[in-house]
């Protein structure tokens, strides 16, 4: 369940007036009432279809967020200041907040509304795939064609328009703007499973999956490893599907850019249409959320990084609420290799690092599982 935090900043006071500004009187407890009435009574004005349109979730999972923030942050709790005026409802607050992020309006407000902090939610909703995440998305990604397959890997551009001068030489990259880049791992489903946000937008995708932590724990021996079989082949490794731009590394598997024969174009059409699982999350992302889908005109990188990590936790979590639903696919979950042996067991180990390091770079182990994926569909083509 999201929890949403105030700032981090203990000593930032939330709320209160401002000298010189004028004092406007509103009703406040009309505009809840109103809000209500429309939104969230038992036979609300608009339908709950226009509600989903509006607030980018459905009803049940809006009430669910907003119930959990109430009992974590009292700053969402209504109150009444000295003089007995009633202040902001928390579905007021929380409504502000989203309407910010949905609508990507500007606010100096965000700070104070939407602050993730190190909570269930990232635990939940931000996290690497467990052991039964990993079964279950080997299982589907085999009968898609990909066994091994732990989803597909790419970058996306966020403009930053209030980019401070003195910065500007070190974000600018091919787009000709100020950029910050968030690299993500999207499975069949459009769950966002890796997130790492920040890198300055000269930056190309290369450069940012050397700084990555993506391949941080597998390399620690703290991730567990994958066993399935492929073309006769056995593998330990599980893999993302990338563009051109990536290395020949075993963890990764590229298209063919000029394929030649039939088995080799046929593979390149299905990892072409196999790796857009993760730009059509990037699409979904910013549809719902204009915020990240524009020009952000925020200064503090730390506030773009807090707006970026709580899209991505409401955007998981919105998944997971209309995954049954809403799935593309209809697969009975079945696999013909044998069960997947999982193991998170560290290691200090250097000599174990450096072997795993150079295994995950492997450009010859590369070549060999694609030639061996390769082979495994066209065989599953002439089967069907």
């Amino acid at each position: 369940m999201l929890q949403i935090l105030k700032s981090s900043d203990s000593s930032k006071k939330i709320g209160g007036s401002i000298i010189g500004h004028k004092y406007i009187r509103r009703d406040r407890r009309q505009d809840h009432d109103r809000l209500f009435a429309n939104y969230f009574a038992a036979n609300p004005v608009y339908s709950a279809t226009i509600f989903r349109r509006r607030f980018r979730m459905r009803r049940p999972l809006y009430l669910r967020i907003l119930n959990a923030i109430e009992a974590h942050n009292s700053y969402f709790i209504q109150k009444q200041d000295a003089a007995h005026v009633v202040g902001l409802s928390a579905l007021q607050k929380m409504t502000s907040a989203m309407r910010i992020l949905s609508y990507g309006v500007a606010a100096d407000a965000v700070d104070d509304y939407i602050r993730i902090g190190e909570s269930t939610a990232i635990q939940k909703y931000l996290r690497s795939p467990t052991p039964t995440d990993i079964a279950r998305l080997l299982a589907i990604d085999e009968i898609r064609g990909f066994p091994g397959m732990l989803g597909s890997l790419d970058c996306m551009h966020w403009e930053w328009k209030n980019c401070p001068k003195a910065w500007q030489d070190q974000y600018i990259g091919h787009q000709k703007k100020p950029t910050i880049i968030l690299e993500a791992v999207a499975s069949y489903d459009l769950w966002i499973w890796h997130a790492f946000f920040g890198m300055p937008g000269s930056h190309n995708d290369l450069n940012v999956l050397d700084r990555s932590p993506l391949f941080s724990d597998l390399a620690q021996g703290k991730a567990p490893p994958v066993h399935y079989t492929v073309n006769g082949h056995t593998y330990d490794m599980g893999y993302y599907l990338v563009d051109g731009i990536y290395p020949q590394w075993a963890t990764l598997v590229q298209t063919i850019s000029s394929p030649q024969g039939v088995k080799r174009q046929h593979f390149a059409m299905m990892q072409e249409s196999a790796r857009k699982d993760v730009e059509r999350a990037f699409g979904v992302l910013q549809s719902r959320f204009a915020i990240i889908g524009g020009a952000v005109r925020f200064w503090d990188p730390k506030m773009l990084a807090n707006i970026m990590k709580t899209c991505i936790i409401l955007h998981n979590m919105i998944v997971e609420d209309e995954r049954d639903e809403h799935l593309d696919f209809d697969y009975e979950i079945s696999s013909t290799n044998t069960p997947v042996q999982l193991s998170s067991t560290p290691t200090n180990d250097f000599e174990s690092f450096l072997s795993r390091h150079l295994g995950i770079r492997n450009k010859n182990a590369y070549h060999a599982l694609r030639n061996d994926l390769i082979e495994h569909m066209w065989h599953l083509r002439g089967e069907n």
